[in-house]
């Protein structure tokens, strides 16, 4: 770890302090689920069937903190051996935040002031968009197709991170709306973060993948 640079651990601070609320808030509910005692308010539908909302919690946790290593070039230059093992453990990781996010989804009773037809198609729908990106980025790695696979990635990580945005998007509306977002403007603030999140995705793969491919390109040139 001593190989990763000044701006690395920077990056890796504010992937920590981004996801900071829904990891430790999920975390801190895991001993609830457990049968022990209940730290923070408890959550109906954990109550009735908790296993997908505990995998859900560890999963997405593992799939958030440990991914953001996996984007440091320091590590993949130094590290290869670790960043592979990393790789394996996060790409399970995301695939279990993501089918079990799906199996609440379906599952879960939710009342419409949480959830209405917009969130709940876009969940079925990025869940899905998850599994099928980390399973692309595994089939582009094993084929050598660096570019393809941190594309892919950098997708899936994108749909995991959603909770994060969420979570400052509806700390927004609740300040400027002085209530907490319900129904269609809480259906619009959520399926929001995730446009958010891959806009900036697709932007990133654009810009920085575009502009690391282009020297080997004209290197490559008669």
């Amino acid at each position: 770890m001593h190989h990763i640079r000044r701006r690395e651990w920077a990056f890796l601070a504010l992937i920590v302090l981004y996801s900071f609320i829904p990891s430790v808030f999920g975390l801190l509910r895991i001993p609830e689920l457990l049968g022990g005692p209940m730290i923070i308010p408890p959550n109906p539908r954990a109550v009735i069937d908790p296993l997908p909302i505990a995998l859900h919690i560890l999963g997405s946790s593992i799939f958030c903190l440990v991914g953001a290593l996996q984007f440091l070039p320091s590590l993949r230059r130094h590290r290869p051996a670790l960043h592979r093992t990393l790789g394996r453990i996060v790409a399970a990781a995301g695939c279990v935040s993501a089918l079990t996010g799906l199996w609440m989804t379906v599952s879960y009773a939710f009342p419409d002031a949480l959830q209405g037809p917009l969130l709940y198609w876009a969940r079925v729908t990025l869940s899905l968009a998850m599994v099928a990106f980390i399973v692309w980025a595994v089939v582009a790695i094993r084929a050598r197709e660096t570019a393809a696979h941190r594309a892919a990635m950098l997708r899936a990580y994108a749909i995991g991170q959603g909770a994060s945005t969420q979570t400052a998007l509806l700390l927004i509306g609740m300040i400027f709306m002085k209530t907490e977002p319900l129904g269609l403007n809480r259906d619009l603030l959520m399926v929001g973060a995730w446009a958010i999140n891959l806009a900036v995705a697709e932007l990133f793969i654009r810009r920085v993948f575009a502009t690391r491919r282009q020297p080997a390109a004209i290197s490559s040139g008669p």
